[in-house]
């Protein structure tokens, strides 16, 4: 964890440049930012460009720490290219997923690399499910694993209680575009990791089925 990689360096910009640009431009901002009812007019660059506008400072600095953290790991398995795949799909997943939830709410809307930069997160867990996790207030070290199934589960109940002004279906989103991509570039998983695979796959089936049971 933490190698600085060109392509992280180059993606860590880019969310820097714009971030910064919005948050100095409010035109700039509102035009590219996710709304459903831009998407539903047809503007469907806002599924992609959002993931590259932050709120703030604050928010900008936690998505890339967090991708700073973990894109070394997904490189080193998957190669540039594979980790901008990953990326790329994470954030659309991101976008849709939260589309698909909040598509009768003309005026929702929504910023960050989250989407993007948990799917990068959730493929790091599942290439390398052994490595431990470290958080300012748990004084143990947490396998990925549980910590994965833990924060998808977690944001189940955020999405079903409404908690914070946080996007935790495109977190979600994120998380099953960076499990699905990350199968489809490591597919000898099926053969090393399938519990894994399962484990992770439980909060993903647990979603669509209350989700399907309308109860979220």
């Amino acid at each position: 964890m933490g190698n600085l990689d060109l392509i992280t360096i180059i993606i860590i910009t880019a969310n820097i440049i714009i971030s910064y640009k919005g948050f100095g431009d409010f035109g700039f901002f509102d035009k590219y930012k996710f709304t459903v009812g831009g998407v539903q007019r047809g503007e469907k660059i806002r599924l992609f460009s959002s993931g590259f506008l932050h709120v703030d400072t604050q928010h900008l600095l936690f998505n890339m720490l967090t991708l700073y953290f973990f894109a070394g790991t997904v490189i080193s398995y998957v190669d540039p290219l594979g980790f901008i795949i990953i990326y790329v799909v994470s954030l659309i997943s991101g976008s849709l997923l939260s589309m698909y939830f909040h598509r009768n709410e003309y005026y929702y809307s929504a910023v960050g690399a989250s989407g993007a930069v948990t799917g990068i997160l959730y493929a790091a867990i599942l290439l390398q499910p052994g490595m431990n996790l470290y958080m300012f207030f748990v004084p143990i070290p947490i396998p990925a694993y549980i910590f994965g199934i833990a924060y998808l589960l977690y944001s189940i109940y955020g999405m079903k209680n409404k908690i914070g002004n946080i996007g935790h279906d495109a977190h979600f989103g994120g998380a099953i575009g960076g499990f699905v991509a990350t199968l489809l570039l490591a597919p000898y998983l099926f053969q090393t990791n399938l519990l894994m695979i399962g484990l992770l796959l439980i909060p993903i089936v647990l979603l669509f089925a209350l989700k399907k049971a309308g109860k979220l």
